[in-house]
């Protein structure tokens, strides 16, 4: 059976008989090192593993205190438990090497019992915080990764639910990728403006970006007839193409009521599939909202979804030019779209034109 490796005590003290009596009385239970100066107990400590110090607190040029405050000051050190071997046995000393960081004091001249039995002692508890740490550092990093698989099923979600949406009309290809890449880009580009600022965060951008594809979803429950009709809707099969924002919203209000508390993603998907055919002047569907009303993120995917349609070959008509689709939201703006979005928007005109470029159908 292979032997626990023993620990290490470093013992500091400027004065030969203080290092010859404690490494005589630990010697044969524990790896001894020694140091006549606080400098080389610094360098010693660098150099290799020390699991306690017994520290003198007179020493010439720096003090035991200054070897403390620095060992503390230093994140790989600090958990290094420091005992302090002094002939000062005032109370304000003990207070100040207290808090300076120091785990116990040990008076000089040093009993023999008392220092084997503190050094035992926080050792003892140095290895019951050490486990714990390696603990919290397991159980960490078992938290990151099934945070990691549930963003990964999360993904994968979404984009099945998306593709069944984009599968009853084929023509649509790649517009799902492209309208989340416009959201995404268009949301960082005004998340220091003062009108958005407090509410679009790193989490709700990213929010946004993930929920996005599903502003289509409801369509899974129109008529096929109407869906592919290869043609101008008439205005009662228009009324029918219209409910897909309500089925959306409602498959997805249903899934976020089944968890049965309330979920930053599906508020975002929620508010996405209901709200992103709504205008700036309340002419759009399906509740008429109006300005800031239409929440933020179906504001963005309005023009997202807008221009993409604008772009894109349908079954119904052409695709138009990047230049033909910036005149049309031009005119959007301040009836169909939020105008600071739109401001925003031609700023980045020529950003959103690549996304289309790169993930073209």
């Amino acid at each position: 059976m292979e032997s626990k490796a023993k620990s290490s005590v470093l013992i500091v003290d400027d004065a030969p008989e203080n290092l010859q009596l404690l490494n005589g009385l630990l010697k044969d239970i524990y790896q001894v090192k020694a140091a006549n100066h606080g400098q080389k107990a610094l360098e010693i400590v660098e150099k290799t593993p020390v699991d306690i110090i017994l520290l003198d607190v007179v020493m010439p040029g720096m003090d035991g205190y200054e070897v403390c405050r620095r060992l503390k000051a230093d994140k790989r050190y600090r958990d290094i438990p420091v005992i302090f071997l002094t002939a000062k046995d005032s109370s304000q000393d003990e207070q100040y090497g207290f808090d300076l960081g120091a785990s116990d004091y040990i008076a000089k001249p040093v009993s023999p019992p008392v220092v084997l039995a503190r050094v035992r002692t926080h050792l003892q508890v140095k290895a019951s915080q050490d486990f714990l740490k390696d603990q919290n550092a397991y159980l960490e990093a078992e938290v990151r990764k099934r945070m990691q698989q549930v963003s990964e099923v999360q993904d994968v979600t979404i984009s099945a639910l998306a593709s069944l949406a984009e599968t009853r009309d084929e023509e649509t290809g790649y517009h799902i990728r492209r309208t989340q890449w416009y959201v995404k880009l268009l949301a960082e580009k005004v998340q220091d403006h003062p009108r958005f600022r407090d509410e679009l965060t790193p989490e709700k951008i990213d929010a946004f970006f993930k929920s996005a594809p599903l502003h289509d979803v409801g369509k899974v429950g129109i008529a096929d007839s109407i869906l592919l009709k290869p043609g101008r809707l008439t205005p009662e099969e228009f009324e029918v193409m219209k409910q897909h924002a309500y089925l959306g919203y409602r498959a997805l209000d249903m899934a976020e009521k089944e968890i049965g508390a309330e979920d930053s993603f599906l508020t975002a998907a929620k508010d996405i599939a209901y709200y992103h055919h709504e205008k700036w002047d309340g002419s759009g569907y399906p509740t008429g909202k109006q300005g800031e009303e239409i929440p933020l993120s179906a504001r963005l995917m309005a023009i997202a979804d807008v221009y993409d349609a604008l772009i894109s070959k349908r079954v119904y008509k052409d695709a138009m030019s990047h230049d033909q689709a910036l005149d049309i939201i031009r005119e959007g703006r301040g009836t169909h779209f939020d105008p600071d979005l739109i401001d925003a928007f031609f700023e980045i005109e020529d950003q959103f034109a690549e996304i289309a470029e790169k993930y073209k159908d």
